[in-house]
C-alpha cells in the first residue's frame, strides 16, 4: 500500500512524496509533490504499473544509458571478439556523445531521430547510419528484456533507404594482368588460391598444411583467424583463431590440377610442417624494389602558387617544403638532402615499421604492401580487394553455368539468397535477356499478317484512317473535275 511522506523546504514550503512498494515489497518514490492529492495520485498510478509489471521500469529506467551499457549490456554481450570491437568502438563514436548522459526512461523516437539528422549533417553514409541504428536498437531492446525500459522506442523509426550498389566482377583478362604484375611466388599462390577457391580472408590465411589434402586436391576449411586490437583478445595478441569457419560448418573445396600441384610444391621447397601455415607474413617482400634509384631527368617549371603567392622551382628543397610539392623532384631533393645530413651523422634513421603478428599475415599489409603495387604497375583501372576475389570466384562459376547450389556450398553461404545476387554479375545476362526480346519479335513479325499496300485493298481491309480515306476523296473529286472540265473544252474548240 501506498502513502505520502510530507516534508517542509527550507523555506518553509509543505512538500509530498509519493512512496510506492515495488514488487520486491522495497518502498520507493516515485516524486515529490506540491499537494497532497498531487502525490496520492502518483503512488497511485505506481502501484498500478507494479500490478501491471512495469514497476522496476520506474526505478531502473533512471539509469544512465551510459551506465546501463558499460556495466549491464556490454559485458554481458555474447559475440564474437571482432564483433565486439567493431561496436566498442560505434559506440564511443558515435552514439556515448548524444545518449550517453540520458536516462534511459528519457529516450524518446524524437531524440533518436534527432540523432540520425546529427550523424547525416555531419557526413556519416546512409549505409553507417542503418548499422548505428541497428545497433541502439539492440542495446534498447535488451534494456527493455532487462526491465530498464517498457518499449523499444528505435521500433517506430525509420533510416533512409540504402540502395544496394552492383558488384564491381574483375575479369579474367585483367586477373592475368594484375597476376603478373604480383612481386613474388608466394603472392602469386596467395591470390591464385584465393581466386580458384573463393574463401574468405580470415579463412585463406589460417590455413594449415594439415588442411590440404594432396591426394584429392582440396581443402577443408575448418578455421577462420580474424585481427583485433590487443584489448579484444582474451589473451592480448594480435589474431585470434576461431575453431569455426563464419558459417560454422566445415566445408571441402577441391581445387584445379595445375593448382594443387604449385600447393605441393609450395610445401616441400619450404619444408612445411603439418601444423604451419600455409601462407605467412614476410616483411621482405618489397624492401629491395623500393630503394631502386630511377631517372628522373631534369626537373623544369615551377611549382603552384602557395598561400603567400609564391613559386618555386622544381627539384628544390623550397619546393617540397614551402610549395608543398611532392613530384618525384622535389620528393628526390628532400630524400638527397636527407641522405647527406645521415652521412654526417646529424640524423639517425627512422626505424622500419614492423607489424604485431605472430606469423599470420595483415590484411592491411597485404593490400598496401602487395596489391597495391600490383595494381599500379598493371595498370588496369577496376580496383582489387581480396574480398572482391571471393565474387569474382561466384561470378565466373555461374557464368561457367555451374549450379548454384554448388557455388553456395562452395562458399560457404548460410543462404540461396545470398549466392543469387551474384547471378547479376554474370557477364552476358543482358546480353541474354536481349537475345530473348529478340526471339519473341522475330517470332511474333513472323506471325503477323502482311499489311496491304494497294490502296483498295487497305480500304477493304479497314486499315485505312479516316483521315486518308477524306484525302482520297478529295483527290478522286478534283481528278474527276479536271476530266469534265477538259472534256467541254475540247467540245468548244471543235
Amino acid at each position: 500500500m501506498g502513502y505520502c511522506n510530507k516534508k517542509t523546504n527550507r523555506f518553509g514550503d509543505e512538500r509530498w512524496t509519493a512512496m510506492f512498494l515495488d514488487r520486491h515489497g522495497i518502498a520507493r518514490s516515485a516524486g515529490t509533490f506540491d499537494s497532497e492529492d498531487a502525490a496520492d495520485d502518483a503512488w497511485k498510478e505506481a502501484e498500478k504499473k507494479v500490478q501491471a509489471g512495469k514497476g522496476d521500469v520506474l526505478v531502473r529506467g533512471r539509469t544512465l544509458f551510459r551506465e546501463y551499457v558499460e556495466k549491464t549490456w556490454l559485458p554481458h554481450l555474447s559475440v564474437e571478439v571482432k564483433t565486439r570491437e567493431v561496436y566498442t568502438y560505434q559506440l564511443y563514436a558515435h552514439l556515448m556523445a548524444f545518449f550517453g548522459d540520458r536516462p534511459m526512461l528519457d529516450i524518446y523516437t524524437t531524440d533518436i531521430k534527432e540523432w540520425l539528422s546529427e550523424l547525416k549533417s555531419h557526413g556519416v553514409s546512409a549505409t553507417t547510419r542503418k548499422r548505428l541504428k541497428q545497433l541502439l536498437s539492440s542495446i534498447l531492446g535488451s534494456a527493455v528484456n532487462d526491465r530498464y525500459l517498457a518499449e523499444n522506442p528505435c521500433l517506430l523509426v525509420k533510416t533512409d533507404p540504402v540502395p544496394r550498389k552492383p558488384l564491381t566482377i574483375i575479369t579474367p583478362a585483367q586477373f592475368d594482368v594484375f597476376y603478373e604484375a604480383l612481386p613474388d611466388a608466394m603472392s602469386k599462390l596467395v591470390v591464385e588460391t584465393a581466386i580458384e577457391t573463393g574463401m574468405r580472408w580470415g579463412e585463406l590465411t589460417e590455413l594449415r598444411v594439415s588442411d590440404w589434402d594432396s591426394e584429392h586436391q582440396a581443402f577443408t576449411v575448418c578455421r577462420a583467424v580474424v585481427q583485433v586490437r590487443p584489448e579484444f583478445h582474451p589473451e592480448g595478441k594480435r589474431f585470434f583463431v576461431k575453431d569455426y569457419p563464419k558459417d560454422g560448418e566445415y566445408r571441402l573445396i577441391k581445387v584445379a590440377g595445375q593448382l594443387a600441384e604449385k600447393i605441393d610444391a609450395h610445401i616441400e621447397a619450404n619444408n612445411l610442417k603439418k601444423d604451419d601455415l600455409l601462407f605467412w607474413y614476410q616483411p621482405q617482400t618489397l624492401r629491395s624494389s623500393s630503394n631502386a634509384k630511377i631517372s628522373l631527368g631534369e626537373p623544369s617549371g615551377r611549382t603552384k602558387r602557395n598561400r603567400r603567392g609564391q613559386t618555386f622551382a622544381h627539384g628544390t628543397m623550397s619546393a617540397y617544403t614551402a610549395g608543398r610539392c611532392r613530384c618525384a623532384h622535389c620528393k628526390e631533393a628532400m630524400a638527397a638532402y636527407r641522405r647527406k645530413r645521415r652521412a654526417n651523422g646529424k640524423d639517425s634513421p627512422r626505424k622500419l615499421r614492423t607489424w604485431d603478428t605472430d606469423g599470420h599475415i595483415p590484411n592491411r599489409w597485404f593490400r598496401e604492401q602487395i596489391i597495391k603495387p600490383a595494381l599500379k604497375t598493371a595498370g588496369i583501372k577496376v580496383d582489387i580487394r581480396m574480398h572482391l576475389l571471393r565474387h569474382a570466384h561466384a561470378s565466373w562459376l555461374l557464368n561457367g553455368g555451374a549450379d548454384l547450389m554448388v557455388v553456395k556450398e562452395r562458399l560457404g553461404h548460410g543462404s540461396i539468397t545470398t549466392t543469387e545476387r551474384y547471378l547479376h554479375t554474370v557477364a552476358n545476362a543482358d546480353e541474354t535477356a536481349l537475345a530473348a526480346l529478340e526471339k519473341v519479335r522475330q517470332q511474333q513479325r513472323r506471325e503477323a499478317p502482311s499489311e496491304p499496300t494497294d490502296r483498295n485493298s487497305r480500304v477493304r481491309s479497314g486499315l485505312m484512317s479516316n483521315e486518308e480515306l477524306l484525302a482520297q476523296m478529295s483527290a478522286l473529286q478534283a481528278e474527276l473535275t479536271k476530266r469534265l472540265g477538259g472534256s467541254n473544252g475540247g467540245a468548244v474548240a471543235a
